[in-house]
């Protein structure tokens, strides 16, 4: 799979919040999402080592997997971003093995787990390098007496760049607004938008990938803003219309309406 081609904008479907919430609205069927992921024809697919073994056959050979190798305790013990632990749990040979294009860790900035998310990056990107394998960072402000605000946007390029020198092919963050061509333009490797929670409202969703994308963002990796809504495929291929071909707000959201 190759992510990096030039001037390629990716659409990644997020699936890995089963591996700390558990019981997750919108993925109690995941192999029903997989399937209309594919069929509607996003970039990628992101998910736990759990689906993509039991899953192998649906995924595989028909849409580029990325497979999360790292992770904490569940939300019955911690909250997210506020991790007081993070480890390596499967191994890039597991991945290899499995068939994944690409893996991806996390890096938690400003938490007592930040020591630990990079010690888990430094040997992934290692090993990954041995291998030709993608490295995709999720990189994480976190709200701590350091990191006051963790969607300012110097607390998201510094959480980028971090990424980076530690060995990110690419970049996962979240939006911050007005000024997030100060995270692209700290960040070397491309950057990819994190959709978070649930929005509002689908045009919400629509407008964060469009004004990411105006900054300079390389694409979106949603999750609960798809297979949460009540036309996942519908979505999908709104969000195609902004990130794929330069579509507006208005003319994905027209795009919507058609399926």
């Amino acid at each position: 799979m190759n992510l990096n081609a030039p001037g390629r904008n990716l659409v990644i479907v997020a699936m890995d919040h089963g591996r700390t919430h558990g019981f997750i609205e919108g993925l109690e069927t995941p192999g029903k999402v997989i399937d209309e992921v594919i069929e509607t024809g996003a970039d990628a697919i992101m998910t736990t080592f759990g689906v993509v073994k039991h899953f192998r056959e649906r995924l595989i050979g028909r849409i580029p997997t990325i497979m999360r190798l790292d992770g904490g305790p569940s939300l019955y013990r911690e909250d997210w971003k506020a991790y007081s632990e993070w480890k390596l749990l499967h191994s890039v040979e597991d991945a290899l093995l499995l068939g994944a294009d690409a893996v991806i860790v996390n890096l938690f900035v400003g938490i007592e787990a930040e020591l630990a998310s990079y010690q888990v990056l430094a040997r992934v990107a290692g090993e990954c390098l041995r291998t030709n394998l993608p490295v995709i960072v999720e990189a994480i402000p976190c709200p701590s007496e350091r990191v006051p605000d963790p969607f300012a946007n110097e607390a998201a390029a510094s959480a980028a760049r971090l990424a980076f020198e530690h060995g990110a092919d690419f970049v996962k963050t979240y939006y911050t607004g007005e000024g997030f061509e100060q995270v692209i333009g700290s960040c070397p490797v491309p950057v990819l938008i994190a959709g978070g929670p649930k929005m509002d409202s689908v045009e919400e969703s629509l407008q964060v990938a469009s004004d990411a994308l105006q900054a300079g963002a390389r694409g979106v990796v949603f999750g609960r803003n798809i297979w949460q809504s009540t036309d996942a495929g519908g979505v999908l291929s709104a969000l195609k219309c902004i990130v794929h071909h330069n579509g507006s707000v208005s003319d994905a959201l027209k795009e919507l309406a058609q399926t």
